[in-house]
């Protein structure tokens, strides 16, 4: 993939897509060719929650193509056995999902494993030693799929841990384009996000646009050259 994920010298910040919770793949299709015709997005993660196996085969069938012949790396949520056997590009697990050495084993050295740390910087660092391609941080603030979070990750946090290591950060939980200014400047390679994007008032379009132009403002924004 052309995703990079060792990015030593934190020039960029870049889209990490996450799909809603429920979606019909056939019509999603649609949004997601419009959110990826916006402006630059990394990767996209599927993340379906309460379906069956062959529910997230479907889903990947259609939309793990659109994704990568864009070169957007595609992500599986929870689940490195089928990111395995649909051969995905990597896996994103979290504090209750498959540890990250049993992740590890099951997608080989070559591929993207992401692990959510919270607000924990231990976790982070943790997980980094052990190999992670990039950490997760976060809610940062209030959100509809983290409600249950019962931490609130601060800016701080971010820069604290781009200051002293070249793994990639990823700040989640609620991001929108009026509020990650001060988590673009505090050093997040990858900003997570859902509704912000498919809940647009104008489309998807608009809304990677928005996000890839406070990048620029904030002067992190992603040079493809």
């Amino acid at each position: 993939m052309s995703v990079q994920f060792k990015n030593d010298e934190r020039a960029t910040t870049r889209l990490y897509l996450i799909t809603p919770p429920a979606l019909d793949p056939d019509k999603f299709a649609g949004e997601l060719e419009q959110a990826l015709a916006g402006g630059d997005v990394a990767c996209l993660q599927l993340r379906l929650k309460d379906v069956d196996d062959d529910t997230v085969r479907r889903a990947t069938k259609i939309l793990q193509p659109i994704a990568q012949e864009r070169g957007v790396a595609f992500i599986m949520n929870d689940r490195p056995d089928l990111a395995a056997e649909l051969d995905c590009d990597g896996v994103h697990v979290g504090d209750e999902d498959m540890p990250y050495a049993e992740a590890r084993r099951l997608l080989g050295p070559d591929r993207i494993v992401g692990v959510t740390c919270g607000d924990s910087k231990h976790r982070a660092v943790t997980a980094a030693e052990a190999g992670a391609d990039y950490v997760a941080f976060g809610a940062f603030f209030p959100s509809m799929t983290k409600a249950g979070a019962k931490f609130r990750a601060q800016p701080e946090l971010l820069a604290d841990w781009s200051g002293t290591t070249v793994v990639p950060c990823c700040a989640i939980g609620g991001i929108t384009q009026e509020n990650c200014g001060p988590l673009v400047e505090a050093g997040a390679d990858f900003l997570a996000v859902i509704g912000a994007i498919w809940s647009h008032p104008q489309g998807p379009r608009p809304a990677v646009a928005e996000f890839n132009a406070v990048f620029s403002r904030h002067g992190r924004a992603y040079d493809a050259h």
